[in-house]
């Protein structure tokens, strides 16, 4: 009886490449962003079923390309003479972060980008992607020759910072700290650097899930700068205080763990359902409404109000570098007309000599000061400063009107901050 030949070897074909989900995820989450200006939390949400750590790594690695795309770009054309297809384009944006930014080793990045290409039905260029990546690989110093805040911030950002445009948007080119507020009472976590303000810092990157005291709700995610506006409110035990657009909770939080009587009011039913997660998990209370904050009205006036109201969010892109590449200057003027109303509503619901803080997590003056000067020309509301006092842990953060700006070029050394406008009033 004859011998069967052995099978003959398998190859993929040249146009199948092996799975590799993390960059499956990275190009869908870029072109989520770049193509449908989807924003890209949405998108990671809406990611098929992988593993965590693929999930992760694609992110990460599409937070990278975005947070440097205008670099990337001026990178990658200096070795291209025709502009590729832009579903090519992704793919040498994310082998150029992988090599430039993350620092992947050469031959890893380049392979990945090829076989990237080719899954993605590119195989007659992939090629030119393993040409452009080595070619880029061999010159990894290109970098040093570009103005990389610059390019990477859209013009109109840019103008609208003036003299700190770039120190913001040296700020943006480095991943943020993941911040925390600790539960009153709470053990601190090992590890973490106690900030001037109060808040806890651990390093880019870390796992919150992972840390001491997280399930049993000993703290919370939220940035230093996001957890001034509510200890600037002062909340007083058994006062009743609105806190409107309140998702995802952590102003909330902080004003129930005050001993505040809290009504967290915000018109998306799925981002409610957030904060109570986040209350169930800290094991602190507050009365939910599901309510548009311009419409809805409380039983009896209120004695405090934070309004954290709906904004541009370009104070955030540290951790949200999608969105240079999402807003529009027209999308600001839009905004505006939401916060006007939003502080007319505040003003309403509010009480006589009722306190309260505005807040914007934006670095466009339009919301910010310039929102405080149209409230009180025509609201029956008076300006009550922020003291050198109260921000004396952040001293630079105060303005002269005595309201609070913080920018991500504050505390460089420590690794900055989100970009956040707040300001106080009083009721007549």
């Amino acid at each position: 009886m004859p011998t069967p030949s052995p099978p003959a070897p398998r190859f993929a074909r040249p146009d199948r490449a092996p799975d590799d989900p993390t960059r499956e995820a990275a190009f869908a989450l870029l072109s989520a962003v770049l193509d449908r200006r989807r924003p890209l939390d949405d998108a990671l949400d809406a990611l098929p079923p992988m593993e965590a750590r693929d999930r992760a790594a694609g992110h990460r690695l599409a937070a990278a390309t975005l947070r440097r795309l205008g670099t990337l770009d001026a990178a990658l054309d200096q070795h291209l003479r025709h502009a590729p297809p832009e579903g090519v384009r992704h793919v040498l944006r994310l082998g150029a972060a992988s090599l430039l930014v993350l620092g992947d080793k050469p031959h890893a990045a380049v392979s990945t980008a090829v076989a990237l290409a080719r899954r993605r039905g590119f195989a007659p260029l992939a090629g030119l992607v393993n040409a452009v990546l080595r070619r880029l690989a061999a010159t990894p110093e290109v970098l040093t020759g570009l103005d990389g805040p610059r390019l990477d911030t859209p013009a109109w950002l840019w103008a609208s910072w003036g003299q700190e445009a770039r120190a913001i948007a040296e700020a943006h080119a480095q991943e943020a700290p993941l911040d925390l507020t600790l539960k009153p009472g709470s053990a601190p976590i090992p590890g973490a650097e106690v900030l001037p303000t109060g808040s806890l810092r651990l390093p880019a990157g870390t796992a919150v899930a992972t840390q001491p005291g997280f399930a049993e709700g000993a703290f919370w995610v939220q940035d230093a700068a996001a957890a001034l506006p509510a200890r600037l409110l002062a909340p007083r035990p058994g006062e009743r205080i609105a806190d409107l657009c309140a998702a995802p909770g952590g102003k909330t939080m902080q004003l129930a763990a005050a001993g505040a009587a809290v009504i967290a009011v915000d018109r998306d039913q799925a981002r409610l359902a957030r904060v109570a997660e986040n209350l169930g998990r800290t094991r602190l209370a507050a009365t939910l409404v599901a309510a548009d904050a311009r419409s809805w009205t409380p039983e009896t006036p209120l004695d405090a109000v934070l309004l954290d109201a709906p904004c541009s969010a370009t104070g955030t892109i540290r951790r949200h570098p999608d969105i240079p590449h999402l807003r529009r200057p027209r999308d600001v003027a839009a905004l505006t007309a939401t916060q006007d109303q939003l502080l007319d509503a505040a003003c309403r619901v509010l009480r006589p000599g009722g306190r309260l803080v505005y807040a914007v997590c934006s670095l466009q003056p339009e919301e910010g000061a310039a929102r405080i000067a149209a409230a009180l020309a025509r609201l029956p509301l008076r300006p009550e400063p922020f003291t050198a006092a109260e921000l004396a842990a952040i001293p630079e953060a105060r303005t002269p009107q005595g309201d609070l700006r913080t920018t991500p070029a504050l505390w460089p050394g420590r690794g900055g901050m989100d970009g956040f406008f707040a300001a106080r009033l009083t009721r007549l």
